[in-house]
């Protein structure tokens, strides 16, 4: 798969690929407009919508509504590097949903194509090249 990124003015930057575009801006107080998501915001909304996705499975696959189900994303900070150390997904479901199924619901969820590259991260490369 290939990403196209450019820059499209003020401090947006987009991401397009295939039929889609990603865009994103900064907030007014980081040299944006906020007309869009930060970067790092869609990087974060990346894991919990992949979790989702496989929620949405899990119970599609058993016919099991999805009526009351949300998963709520708490990022808890290292105070030592200021960067994110912990993500917790909360899978809510309503008192209706069967409870032998809550396991298996976590170990969907546990199956996020995201959630496995972070925890395996890949090597980056990134180089300069000079286009004519």
């Amino acid at each position: 798969m290939e990403m196209v990124i450019d820059f499209p003015g003020g401090a947006r930057v987009d991401a397009h690929f295939d039929p889609y575009t990603v865009k994103t801006d900064q907030p007014p107080s980081g040299g944006g407009e906020g007309s869009a998501p930060t970067p790092f915001a869609v990087f974060l909304s990346s894991i919990g919508t992949c979790a989702g996705i496989y929620v949405l499975g899990f119970c599609r696959q058993r016919g099991l509504s999805t009526d009351g189900i949300r998963i709520i994303q708490r990022m808890h900070s290292d105070p030592m590097t200021h960067l994110i150390g912990q993500i917790d997904l909360e899978i809510q479901v309503p008192p209706s949903f069967p409870q032998q199924y809550y396991e298996a619901l976590v170990r969907s969820a546990n199956l996020c194509a995201v959630k496995r590259h972070l925890e395996n991260p890949p090597h980056f490369n990134v180089y300069t090249q000079v286009t004519a």
